[in-house]
């Protein structure tokens, strides 16, 4: 019985294709979802350190005042916890793995994060500028602030009609 089990594994692995690779010349099949190592889009990252936060081996490195983004790649153990919790997206689970290595190192990245733009002073009067709204009336305030609160519960309409009066009371006072 045992004899025919290995006749048939033997005519088997020969009609099929062989279970190895030749890894230089070859490169393996990598399945879907397959964690490899983490990369960084530079230009889009803010330098938050929530990744750093969040990796459970302390991989990740963010030094705000040198800008810079370092991941150890022997300590990271591919969990993607730091590329879920990115807010900008900068962090990404590419599906290849790193390359060997015979000496620890650490990777270093720089990163100039963005600075919000900030919006121009208003221009003079004269300019080609939107004009503003007109004020509205205190009629109208009345009127907008009424149609607001028409389904309101009557306990909680009193209260905005007492507020709105006193801050109407303030503004005529000055």
């Amino acid at each position: 019985m045992g004899s025919f089990k290995l006749g048939g594994m033997t005519l088997k692995s020969l009609f099929s294709k062989p279970e190895t690779i030749q890894y230089p010349v070859q490169e393996r099949y990598k399945p879907e979802g397959l964690k490899g190592h983490i990369a960084i889009d530079a230009e889009t990252c803010i330098l938050c350190g929530i990744c750093q936060k969040t990796c459970p081996t302390g991989a990740i490195e963010v030094d705000k005042a040198g800008e810079a983004w370092r991941i150890d790649r022997f300590r990271c153990v591919q969990c993607g916890a730091c590329w879920r919790a990115c807010p900008k997206e900068s962090l990404t689970m590419e599906n290849t793995y790193t390359p060997p290595a015979t000496t620890k190192s650490v990777d270093s990245y720089e990163v100039h994060p963005k600075k919000p733009e900030r919006k121009a002073p208003a221009a003079a009067e004269g300019s080609a500028a939107a004009p503003k709204k007109p004020a509205m009336s205190i009629e109208e305030q009345r009127a907008a602030m009424e149609a607001k609160i028409a389904n309101m519960d009557p306990e909680k309409a009193a209260k905005v009609r007492a507020n709105f009066e006193a801050k109407i009371a303030k503004q005529q006072q000055q």
